[in-house]
């Protein structure tokens, strides 16, 4: 893998980020969580931060956005953190689906009926119900406070208004939790951790802070900064490869061919990727394509990893 050309990454950016931008109106923004709906198709926005502090930024990277399942990375993290490997993978299965990111079928007909991975919604529910803590408050709290270190600052600020509008428009959800509980996976009460769950998706953040988080998973769970350990590095492993092989949805694979790089996108349109050992990225571009990923988003990756052959494999 190449070293960084950032002569070369800021010369391209513009162009890069126009093409992209050009074919956002060939997507749509995500409607089933109506506060979602009045993003703007058309905004898009880049951060990319190195280990050594040097970062570059286009479009509209100060556009703040919610995590949405780009925080089932870290909820995996916390969890691993605060029960081990073997209770968390009693829960969680380590494979793709192959379905969209909130498929039941497979719960029901394939045994022993616990989600696939924890990176698909049912997987991220039951993850939400290990994380530590005597309340939901706290757990929440915990979350925040955990991904806002990451991001390198304080704990991350919940957008209410879209944590509302997951809670009342999350029916489906919902049945996953009730056929979770009926199943014997999920111990906790249905509500309680869907509260956990819709808020940790609905924590808000901007590329520059992604591009962060994405830098100490590159890091292997080291502080840029200060070099100190913030996640064992077992767990970080552990979640990086679930990015390759789930982070895209069920557009995983492909992904994975046309960019070759980790990453966990979100249906607020944004994309966490990262160069391993080297940088941290962080894009918004809130139109999706038919997987559910940011559409102009992943075309700029793809861009990018082409010409600068960022491809691990």
């Amino acid at each position: 893998m190449n070293e960084l050309n950032w002569n070369a990454i800021n010369a391209g950016l513009p162009r890069w980020m126009e093409e992209a931008r050009g074919i956002a109106p060939l997507g749509k923004v995500a409607s089933y969580i109506p506060e979602l709906s009045k993003a703007d198709p058309e905004a898009l926005g880049f951060h990319i931060l190195a280990a050594d502090g040097k970062s570059l930024s286009a479009g509209d990277c100060g556009q703040r956005f919610t995590m949405q399942s780009i925080s089932k990375v870290f909820t995996l993290m916390l969890a691993l953190m605060d029960n081990g490997e073997e209770r968390v993978f009693s829960k969680v299965g380590m494979e793709p689906t192959g379905d969209s990111f909130n498929s039941m079928l497979k719960l029901e007909l394939v045994q022993p009926g616990i989600p696939f991975n924890p990176l698909i919604n049912a997987g991220a529910i039951v993850i939400s119900s290990l994380i530590a803590g005597s309340s939901n408050e706290e757990k929440s709290e915990r979350i925040a406070a955990f991904l806002g270190r990451l991001a390198g600052g304080g704990p991350l600020e919940l957008d209410e208004a879209t944590y509302r509008s997951e809670s009342s428009s999350g029916h489906l959800n919902r049945s996953m939790a009730y056929f979770l509980t009926d199943n014997g996976v999920l111990e906790s009460a249905v509500e309680d951790v869907l509260e956990v769950y819709f808020k940790h998706c609905s924590l808000l953040v901007d590329c520059g802070q992604l591009a962060r988080m994405a830098l100490v998973l590159s890091l292997d769970g080291l502080d840029p900064v200060s070099g100190e350990r913030l996640i064992p590095r077992r767990f970080v492993q552990i979640a990086k490869t679930f990015m390759v092989t789930c982070g895209m949805y069920n557009g995983s694979g492909e992904f994975a061919i046309d960019v070759g790089l980790p990453a966990k996108s979100g249906v607020s349109g944004g994309i966490l990727a990262l160069l391993p050992g080297r940088a941290g990225i962080g894009v918004v571009g809130p139109s999706l394509n038919r997987h559910g990923n940011s559409i102009a988003g992943v075309h700029l990756l793809e861009t990018l990893s082409k010409e600068f052959d960022w491809s691990l494999f």
